[in-house]
């Protein structure tokens, strides 16, 4: 597996693309005027208490009040209910928070008061004694391995607790101890700074995107980290040289007058990864529909007709879909609960293969993926951790003549709706005469095939009803001016 990442920045915005063999798996973008807070490190104020929910709205200085729930506070001092959040914290207090997941659209920041630090190789968790080791660290002896190597390196009395990440597995005792030292500086930072701020204050802030790709998504696959921009290679290979000099000769400028994205073509993927149908190789395609609820992926055998029967041909395109999906939840970033509906199969030893090759699929992915056994009408449900939002939203917004639903009245129902309308008014009102402001395209439906109803109407009332087009108005939108 070869892999690479390319850095495009621009003073707008960063974007990183992540390549794996020719193909683009990953797009993270963060924009200099909506840069996301998860990571960050906030002195609040409690807001309100919400005794029924179990959490509060802390003010944290955005827009909208953060929300914490019970789960996410410190451990409730001998004596206290624990989930009492009502006892244990009160409107006006000042508390020490960490932003978990940014806002996602009407929804504030989720936060938690169990703060970490991390590092390229390890977790800090400064106000617990917990040892853990990744759960994607498979091998027993190597998770002994690496415990052993972190307990060396904490000196005896030493507070905190720490995590050992993915990328952890193989390095030698120089590296966990060069993270320790990290770690122990930047937490004395952060203490300090918590004494000193006034409620409101950002006490840390996460790195910006270009440099949280040398922390964490390099790996050792990762051949060639290739940056667009003369000014932030200097400042990528200078966070290198210090933190992770592994990283640093694998860092490239790239001069080039193609675009960077260009090469992979990039723009061309995130252009298909907005839309909601994917085609298959094999003739199939894959519909995805991002909902507030949940996102639900649908799979269709299409044009394809395979080659021996029926049930052959269902669970070849079901194994091509699989890997398409666990591509697309990397690509569009979706998270939460995501429901896949693959084509029924007869064969219980093809459903299993079919989910096999799903699990196996997302094996790759940095963001945690569980889901269910199949279900008898060929449904999986997923989960997928979700902390920043998904590209379409980062990207797109809701179209304002549909709302967002994708699709429009047509113009038939819009006529018959003004119909009623006039119908309304004549009853309630009695006016001299009516005139129908609206789209072009209805006002011709009213002057051409809906005329006879039109003419019926004025009859009935006893009324003139006058059409005018208002070019700004959409399909939907109309008008009734009693004259």
């Amino acid at each position: 597996m070869s892999e690479e990442i390319l850095i495009n920045v621009t003073p707008q915005e960063t974007r990183v693309a992540l390549v794996e063999n020719g193909v683009l798996q990953e797009v993270h973008i963060e924009r200099a005027r909506q840069r996301g807070i998860v990571g960050n490190i906030y002195k609040g104020r409690v807001a309100r208490i919400l005794p029924g929910m179990q959490a509060a709205f802390i003010d944290i200085g955005g827009a909208r009040a953060a929300f914490l729930h019970v789960a996410e506070m410190l451990p409730a001092p001998e004596g206290i209910n624990p989930g009492a959040i009502h006892v244990r914290l009160h409107e006006g207090d000042e508390i020490v928070v960490q932003v978990m997941k940014d806002p996602l659209g009407t929804k504030g920041a989720r936060l938690t008061m169990q703060l970490t630090l991390p590092a390229r190789y390890l977790v800090y968790l400064p106000y617990s004694k917990h040892i853990g080791i990744s759960q994607k660290i498979g091998d027993d002896a190597e998770r002994e391995r690496l415990r052993g190597l972190l307990r060396g390196a904490i000196e005896d009395g030493e507070e905190g607790g720490y995590i050992l990440r993915t990328l952890a597995e193989t390095v030698d005792e120089e590296e966990i101890k060069k993270d320790v030292r990290y770690l122990r500086r930047a937490w004395d930072v952060v203490r300090q700074r918590i004494q000193d701020a006034p409620v409101g204050t950002l006490i840390h802030e996460e790195l910006p995107l270009a440099l949280r790709v040398m922390r964490d998504l390099v790996r050792d696959e990762t051949e060639k980290i290739r940056i667009d921009s003369r000014e932030f290679f200097t400042k990528a290979s200078e966070f290198a040289q210090e933190f992770v000099p592994e990283v640093r000769e694998r860092i490239e400028h790239y001069p080039g007058e193609r675009p960077i994205f260009d090469i992979y073509s990039v723009e061309d993927e995130i252009r298909k990864a907005l839309a909601r149908k994917v085609l298959l190789k094999s003739g199939g395609y894959v519909v995805i529909d991002q909902t507030e609820a949940m996102t639900t992926i649908d799979v269709n055998t299409g044009a394809y007709v395979g080659k021996h029967n029926l049930e052959e041909t269902l669970f070849k395109t079901n194994l091509e879909a699989a890997q398409t999906i666990a591509r697309q939840l990397r690509l569009r970033n979706l998270g939460g609960i995501i429901l896949v509906d693959f084509i029924d199969m007869v064969d219980p030893e093809h459903k299993r293969q079919v989910l096999r090759a799903l699990e196996k699929a997302v094996a790759r992915d940095r963001t945690r993926v569980t889901f269910s056994e199949m279900s008898p009408l060929g449904l999986v449900e997923l989960t997928r951790k979700r902390t920043r939002e998904s590209l379409e939203h980062v990207l797109c917004q809701p179209c304002p003549v549909c709302q967002g639903r994708g699709s429009l009245k047509t113009s038939q129902t819009i006529c018959y709706e003004i119909f009623r309308e006039i119908l309304r008014e004549a009853r309630q009102y009695g006016a001299n005469e009516y005139l129908v402001l609206a789209s072009q395209v209805v006002v011709d439906m009213l002057m051409d095939e809906e005329a006879t109803s039109l003419v019926g109407l004025q009859e009935f009332i006893r009324r003139p009803i006058q059409l005018k087009v208002e070019p700004a108005y959409h399909q939907e939108q109309y008008d009734v001016v009693l004259l």
